[in-house]
């Protein structure tokens, strides 16, 4: 069964590609994500996250899980993939910062994982609850999706349903900033730019991906 090893790691069929030509450009995934915030008796309990994959790696991820031949993958068939991926997701963080009131906030393991595709796009949909339930009192809720190495695109839906609250008191509002930065580049042959190698060295503690990180602010009365 396909997995997301290490932080969905280069793909065999992008590898082969880079050590045939040309360097490709970063990232290699793309995702397209939504966010909840979920409260309860004004405290941040967890996120609901989903996230959208482009139709080459969920092409990709998806080989030989259709079990009984109709040509359609169930969320059933789609079960053992979302749950092992989910939790494949811890090494960095579930791409996932959270400050509450300007303090950081550590999760505890994802529950309630599922998939599904839709359209040749495969989602996977998550709760992450925090440890500790935390009031933001009179600070804000910001929360910030990105992949470190930036391996990863991650871009925030367009609509209201980017970035959605669930049993938040009354009066909080959302602001979503989407990152500025132009996507870097690999180097070319004859072309200036930043290495593969460059991006292959990157880990979960680098902080190079936070530029393209997308935000979303939550501020209650």
């Amino acid at each position: 069964m396909p997995t997301l090893p290490r932080h969905l790691r280069l793909l065999p069929t992008l590898l082969a590609a880079l050590c045939a030509g040309p360097a490709l450009a970063h990232p290699h995934v793309w995702v397209t994500a939504k966010a909840e915030v979920d409260y309860v008796d004004g405290k941040v309990v967890g996120l609901r996250h989903a996230w959208s994959f482009d139709k080459s790696y969920s092409a990709f991820i998806t080989q030989g899980l259709d079990r009984n031949g109709d040509g359609v993958l169930s969320p059933e068939e789609l079960a053992g993939l979302a749950a092992e991926n989910t939790t494949g997701l811890a090494e960095f963080g579930y791409f996932t910062k959270l400050k509450i009131a300007g303090r950081d906030q550590a999760f505890a393991e994802p529950v309630e994982p599922r998939m599904e595709m839709k359209d040749g796009a495969l989602t996977l949909a998550f709760r992450l609850p925090l440890k500790t339930a935390a009031a933001p009192g009179r600070g804000v809720v910001a929360l910030e999706v990105y992949d470190p190495t930036y391996f990863v695109s991650f871009a925030l839906a367009e609509g209201t349903d980017a970035a959605r609250l669930e049993g938040a008191p009354p009066g909080c509002t959302t602001t979503v900033t989407r990152p500025k930065t132009i996507e870097p580049q690999t180097a070319e042959a004859g072309k200036p730019g930043l290495s593969e190698a460059f991006f292959e060295a990157l880990t979960a503690a680098s902080n190079y991906g936070v530029q393209f990180a997308n935000r979303i602010i939550v501020a209650c009365p």
